[in-house]
């Protein structure tokens, strides 16, 4: 593979050990040129370690991993010159004002410094609409404006590749949006986003394709609709129900999975299941059709993760 080569990221047999733990166990991965790729799983899945390595960080243990066509770790500075990267927290300085947070961190990279720099920085602050922010301290931004200047941040060397770890957890709907349509605009633009979410609306919304993770294996990976139907039943029915059990009859039309109350009904016939479910007008329920979040759920288990 070449830097103009279809994928940006291709790692073969990725291993990762820490002692007696493999925490990345033999994953074969390709993200395309272009478009959003998201990698997810549960906490201690893999994800951040497979990050890691990706950002050359951490070297591999076993495998080979090229990163915008170059081995990884030996080519680790160079690439990360040409990468952006959006990591769960803001990091940012709290002495400087948004702009001089922009500034200094430009400062690091000379060779792709823009003449003139400031009109350039002030394009990034319109572009996630922090314009009028310029002179503000950080600790007068809220929530949702720092974790857009950290955006805004992370392409001030107009990167080929811009990795996100957890963009928007904690934000309101509003501040989510906007962050997707900027998110969007990127990838219209040509650069590639590789994202690591929880949210599986998220993920569906901005992937063009997705890989999920856990015990550092990749169970699963294609485009999330795709993964829908072929991983998944395509209605589900949400049943409160309380402590009540299923009755047999529903088992027999459904998977079903009785969970803190509520019965998770799997079909591909929901009307069998809804005319079941006259039997009991006492029950709420709600008929949805299939999503991300049952394929996630269906491969790693519902168990909680710490």
């Amino acid at each position: 593979m070449t830097a103009s080569g279809p994928f940006v990221v291709e790692a073969r047999g990725l291993v990762k050990r820490f002692g007696a733990d493999t925490v990345v166990d033999r994953i074969d991965l390709r993200v395309p040129r272009g478009g959003c790729f998201g990698l997810l799983g549960p906490n201690g899945a893999g994800k951040t370690t497979t990050l890691r390595m990706i950002l050359g960080h951490s070297p591999p243990s076993a495998g080979t991993l090229t990163v915008l066509g170059e081995a990884m770790p030996a080519a680790g500075r160079r690439v990360r010159a040409r990468i952006g990267v959006v990591s769960q927290d803001d990091n940012l300085d709290p002495d400087f004002s948004v702009m001089e947070n922009l500034e200094v961190y430009a400062s690091y990279f000379p060779h792709r410094r823009h003449r003139p720099l400031r009109p350039f920085l002030e394009s990034l602050l319109e572009f996630v609409s922090l314009g009028d922010r310029a002179g503000y301290r950080i600790q007068a931004l809220s929530g949702g404006m720092r974790r857009r200047l950290v955006i805004a941040r992370a392409l001030v060397n107009e990167p080929r590749l811009l990795i996100l770890d957890e963009p928007t957890t904690g934000l309101d709907p509003q501040i989510r949006h906007l962050i997707w349509s900027r998110l969007r605009a990127l990838t219209e633009r040509g650069t590639t986003v590789l994202l690591t979410t929880h949210y599986m609306e998220e993920a569906e919304r901005l992937c063009d394709r997705v890989a999920i993770i856990d015990h550092g294996r990749i169970l699963a990976e294609d485009a999330p609709r795709a993964l829908v139907a072929r991983e998944v039943e395509p209605s589900v029915v949400e049943v409160r129900a309380g402590e009540r059990p299923p009755p047999p009859e529903l088992a027999r039309q459904a998977r079903v999975e009785a969970v803190d109350g509520v019965w998770h009904c799997h079909t591909s016939e929901p009307g069998a299941v809804l005319a079941s479910l006259g039997d009991y007008p006492e029950l709420e329920y709600l008929h949805r059709p299939a999503n991300l979040e049952d394929v996630f759920l269906r491969l790693t288990g519902r168990e909680l993760r710490d």
